[in-house]
């Protein structure tokens, strides 16, 4: 490599000490000698000048030996023989000795390389240039980059000088990839990761920093005797016998089958009357030849009855009580609340409650193992005799939600006004819903809003105000109190829920009776009376005398159970009377307006005199106005004798009242 920086630097100052015109011409001249196969160490000189000389004969030999090269190259990939040489990188090429043959073909090559970049006189390839000779020069302290600029390798980090390199802290950074229970140590230009905790007893570290269970049976570090077989655990291993032992045998720690004394080991293998006798692995019972009666059994040595000592043996006949032994038998002294039967030879319990009814206890008595216990019924606490019921006062525990009153043996939950007592428990009062009754819907005349314990009417936000008894919705009128927005030529009228401004004016040929005013009622007619010129002959022959309008406001009723009666046409004209001539009647006809066929117009006679009766026959769901023009035909005997037209201006509220 030295040798190759020697022969790069020496070139580099020569081909910069010359101009590039002279080097051109000269590398030219050698290049065509090395096509031509000539010596290139005997050229004709083309010039005087040293550089010049060199040039020409650097570029001769450097084609005769890349024709050398390519002819080599070409005969290795055909044998196959240099497949390993073509992965060699730049950078292996750089940091290892080379022989001095390669070293000798690169700096050829590098010569050439850095001629053809002359005399090409590129921007591309001058960049090459300065890169490589910043490389060759040592300038930078791991790469060149190109545009004389210096990189690092993995894990380095460029100083702020531009050229050295500077070892990454991934560990810092946190831009290790270490696991949980390893600790990152950071190394130059990289970093390792090393476990925190010890693997422990019978485990390894592995190469990749993971715990391994050692294998103690196949490493044969295991102490296991030649009758036991080894068997790995994880962390351990167990030592298990090679030879299993039958029934009736035990295993000892060397692994040998020794036989089991079931006479011994066992408590009373064999029955009463019987001898138990050891076998290898197993045993036998023999029954004895002596038989005794109950109370007795056979003594040690087998040859005599003796007597049982019921009252220490490991039965307890008497189940703590006293106990008396006897010859063959034994007896019991019992507690008090107990009474010995002699036929079963145990101490009963004796049931009070059933000697004695009604006398232990004033309300309940309850059996217990020798002796009895008194209750009392719910609503009752015992006494202090421990035999008597006192009243319970459980109002005290406030079992109610609202009031309690307490009565003999029990109590009894009420409610306040709004609420009432739950069908569940009779204990939590509940909400009455007033609202929700079935005379809920006529409680308010609008709306109903329950509360708590209680509920408010409400009436509709515009037109109406709750009345004092606080249920009943009152139209307010607007025409009364002066909030309505009527001008000064109109008249206001009341409806109900609201108002109307009204204004009217007679037809040509009619004049008006009366004054206008600010302010109309149910009961006020405006009248239009015919007034015609004398020479106006069209106006003297019609028929109709007068023109009237009056107002009516009504509900929606919700309750249509018969015809309403609205609006009475009363005449002057008598029933059955005559005039002259013949008899006077009158006609009342509904011209315009009636919506729905919801009105007609009755004729009736009252105090002698025809009366016209306007009635409301179908329901009809405001808000709804119309103008119903009625008409009242006055006839005689010889025909049709004029009309008068009422226009009865309806207006039909949204609301029931």
């Amino acid at each position: 490599m030295a040798l190759c920086v020697v022969l790069l630097c020496a070139l580099v100052g020569v081909l910069l000490g010359q101009e590039q015109i002279s080097i051109e011409e000269c590398c030219k001249d050698g290049q065509k000698r090395g096509n031509d196969n000539q010596d290139c160490a005997a050229l004709p000189l083309i010039s005087g000048s040293a550089t010049c000389r060199i040039v020409q004969e650097q570029c001769c030999v450097t084609v005769l030996e890349d024709k050398m090269c390519t002819t080599g190259i070409n005969m290795a990939k055909d044998q196959g023989a240099c497949d390993s040489l073509f992965t060699n990188t730049c950078e292996t090429k750089t940091t290892k000795k080379m022989e001095m043959i390669q070293c000798q073909m690169i700096s050829a090559m590098v010569k050439y390389k850095l001629l053809l970049l002359v005399t090409d006189l590129t921007l591309k390839c001058r960049d090459e240039f300065l890169t490589c000779l910043c490389c060759f020069l040592g300038k930078c302290a791991h790469r060149c980059v190109g545009n004389d600029t210096c990189s690092c390798f993995k894990g380095y980090k460029l100083k702020p000088d531009g050229k050295s390199c500077e070892d990454i802290n991934e560990c810092l950074l946190g831009a290790s990839n270490c696991r949980g229970g390893e600790r990152c140590i950071n190394t130059e230009g990289s970093f390792r990761c090393q476990r925190e905790v010890s693997c422990g007893t019978g485990y390894e570290l592995t190469d990749n920093n993971n715990c391994k269970d050692i294998d103690e049976c196949e490493t044969g570090i295991h102490n296991c005797g030649p009758e036991f077989e080894c068997q790995n655990t994880q962390g351990s291993f167990r030592c298990l016998p090679k030879v299993k032992c039958g029934a009736g045998f035990i295993q000892d720690a060397l692994g040998n089958c020794i036989d089991i004394n079931e006479c011994v080991s066992q408590t009373g293998p064999c029955h009463r009357g019987q001898v138990c006798i050891n076998t290898v692995g197993s045993y036998t019972c023999q029954r004895n030849s002596v038989n005794c009666g109950r109370g007795y059994h056979l003594n040690e040595e087998g040859t005599r009855c003796i007597d049982i000592d019921e009252c220490k043996g490991p039965e307890q006949v008497c189940a703590g009580h006293g106990c008396i032994n006897l010859l063959g038998s034994y007896r019991c002294e019992c507690e008090p609340g107990y009474n010995f039967n002699s036929i079963s030879r145990v101490c009963e319990d004796v049931n009070e409650c059933r000697h004695y009814p009604g006398r232990l206890c004033a309300h309940k008595c309850e059996n217990t193992l020798g002796s009895y216990k008194c209750s009392c019924t719910t609503g009752f606490k015992l006494a202090v005799d421990g035999r008597n019921c006192d009243d319970l006062n459980e109002c005290e525990s406030k079992p109610c939600s609202q009031e309690c009153a307490n009565v003999y043996g029990s109590y009894q939950c009420y409610c306040r006004r709004g609420y009432q007592l739950s069908d569940i428990d009779g204990m939590t009062c509940e909400d009455i819903d007033e609202c929700a009754l079935p005379t809920g819907g006529h409680i308010c005349s609008y709306r109903c809003h329950n509360t708590p314990g209680s509920f408010h009417c409400s009436c509709p936000t515009s037109g109406y105000t709750l009345a004092v008894n606080g249920r009943s919705c009152q139209d307010i009128d607007e025409c009364l109190t002066g909030r309505h927005t009527c001008t000064e030529n109109q008249s206001c009228f009341n409806v109900q829920g609201g108002f109307r401004c009204l204004s009217f004016e007679c037809p040509s040929n009619y004049r008006r009776v009366g004054e206008t005013t600010a302010r109309l009622e149910r009961s006020d007619t405006i009248r239009c009376m015919k007034s015609c010129q004398p020479t106006d002959i069209a106006c003297v022959l019609d028929t109709t005398h007068s023109i009237s309008h009056t107002f009516i406001s009504l509900p929606t009723f919700r309750e249509f159970t018969r015809p309403e009666e609205i609006v009475f046409l009363r005449t002057t004209v008598p029933a059955y009377g005559t005039y002259h001539l013949g008899s006077y009647d009158v006609k009342f006809d509904i011209l315009e307006g009636n919506v729905e066929n919801a009105f007609d117009i009755i004729k009736r006679i009252e105090n002698g005199l025809y009366v016209g009766v306007v009635r409301q026959v179908k329901p009809l769901i405001g808000p709804v106005t119309t103008i119903l023009k009625l008409s009242m035909r006055n006839l005689n005997t010889q025909g049709d004798s004029g009309q008068n037209i009422i226009n009865v201006h309806v207006f039909v509220s949204e609301f029931w009242f």
